[in-house]
């Protein structure tokens, strides 16, 4: 990669990282469903504008349902299982756990797309299986049934992204990547409102809160999405997915310096468990080459 494609990799290593800080802080505040709904209306309200602007990515009459059923899948659904496992899990473990990503994809690709489970990537499915189970035991949080349930949550969101990368590849490849991301989050806000509408806001909402709510719509998604979107169409979109790479890491440094969280070393191993499987399933094979 071009020196400008690695900064842009650890700038959104960076950004999606502290993501979870944002939601860790929020999460106890306006609830799960407020956190969800607010980053997605902000975040896709600031990028549907900016289509305005441009006047391109306009045919949202035409592509809805597509971009709704984005917008749940990849959105709505693992932003709310996330932000109510934020009140439980530090923000590290969400990160950490967010990283089987790529291996939730590789068993989706298999069932749906008939991509082979080579022997290498059911090693590295096993490996990030044993890192997943060595967080959840890695404390300070108590294993308990709270706990256990969390982190199920977190796993249903990182399998939510799963399904959605695979349904965008079968039915929606043709549509601008940036379309979908601009109108399936606000969508995908919208989606939220009915349930919004019912759920109370936990605490006050300060200037603070307001501040964390916006830093997390307009740099932790709307950017966030724009810069993922320049790296597949810039380096492909295996490559990119390696900033998963670079999150746990970030996201443990992140939960320890504005958190005060505790690092422990079972999450270091459990975190380079999963980061190694990662790393096993997204090697691209070695072509075989026919000697005559």
């Amino acid at each position: 990669m071009r020196p400008a494609d690695v900064i842009r990799l650890v700038v959104l290593a960076v950004i999606w990282s502290a993501s979870f800080v944002f939601i860790r802080v929020l999460a106890p505040v306006l609830g799960p469903v407020w956190v969800a709904a607010a980053r997605l209306l902000l975040g896709g309200a600031a990028l549907v504008l900016a289509f305005v602007a441009i006047r391109r990515h306009l045919d949202v009459a035409r592509h809805w349902r597509a971009y709704l059923l984005v917008g749940v899948l990849n959105s709505s659904l693992p932003f709310l299982l996330f932000a109510y496992a934020a009140l439980t899990l530090p923000a590290s473990y969400l990160v950490i756990l967010n990283a089987a990503l790529p291996l939730f994809g590789a068993v989706a690709s298999a069932l749906w797309l008939d991509e082979r489970l080579t022997g290498a990537k059911l090693a590295g499915l096993a490996a990030g299986a044993l890192g997943v189970m060595l967080v959840s035991r890695a404390g300070p949080v108590a294993p308990d049934a709270t706990f256990a349930v969390a982190v199920a949550a977190s796993l249903g969101a990182v399998l939510c992204y799963a399904l959605a990368g695979v349904w965008v590849k079968r039915h929606a490849a043709a549509l601008p990547s940036l379309a979908v991301a601009g109108w399936s989050q606000l969508l995908g806000g919208i989606a939220l409102l009915p349930l919004a509408a019912l759920a109370p806001v936990h605490g006050a909402i300060t200037f603070g809160v307001v501040v964390n709510v916006v830093l997390l719509a307009l740099v932790c998604s709307a950017a966030a999405y724009v810069l993922y979107f320049r790296l597949i169409a810039d380096v492909g979109p295996t490559r990119a997915m390696t900033v998963t790479f670079l999150m746990p890491a970030f996201g443990m440094l992140w939960g320890y310096l504005l958190l005060g969280e505790t690092i422990t070393f079972a999450m270091v191993a459990g975190a380079a468990l999963i980061v190694g499987g990662t790393a096993t399933v997204l090697r691209p094979r070695r072509a075989r080459y026919q000697t005559s």
